[in-house]
């Protein structure tokens, strides 16, 4: 016999739900301090790359807002070549997860989703701006989400300061 088809809807109703609705650039800064002269550098910048990622709420219903912050710095010596970061943005629908496992796709797989348009954005962003493209490499999210899960236990297992 098979189930009716009210059971196989609620049965569907409460299976987990991942679904990207809006993939946008939030943000987007270019700096080139000390142009046109850099440009006649030949010297090779050193190149610093630092990401950061975010989420908030949109709706309790399961709408978020996850955000993954790329900053590239070039420098030669004492002076900066350029400055791009781009702030990359999605809303993400997450339905039918229990809290730990929500801010974990928060943490892994949203930033996952959005590292390809950050890296074009960068990538894009350099080349308009007259600069080789910085290609950015792959990142594993879930390294950086296990740091912090660890860093907020022992932050947490600290004992609390006495007042005198």
């Amino acid at each position: 016999m098979s189930e009716s088809p009210q059971a196989q809807q609620s049965e569907q109703s409460q299976q987990a739900q991942f679904t990207v609705e809006k993939i946008y650039l939030k943000d987007l800064s270019l700096e080139i301090p000390n142009a046109p002269q850099i440009f006649l550098q030949v010297e090779n910048p050193q190149i610093e790359i630092s990401v950061h990622t975010g989420a908030a709420v949109l709706d309790p219903a399961g709408m978020y807002e996850a955000v993954l912050t790329v900053t590239v710095t070039a420098k030669t010596a004492d002076k900066t070549v350029f400055l791009v970061e781009a702030a990359q943005a999605g809303i993400f629908r997450i339905l039918n997860l229990p809290p730990e496992e929500t801010d974990a796709v928060l943490g892994v797989l949203c930033p996952s989703t959005l590292l390809p348009y950050a890296r074009e954005t960068v990538a894009s962003t350099l080349v308009r701006a007259g600069f080789p493209p910085v290609m950015l490499q792959h990142m594993s999210f879930d390294a950086a989400y296990q740091e912090r899960l660890r860093q907020l236990q022992q932050a947490q297992a600290a004992p609390a300061p006495t007042i005198n």
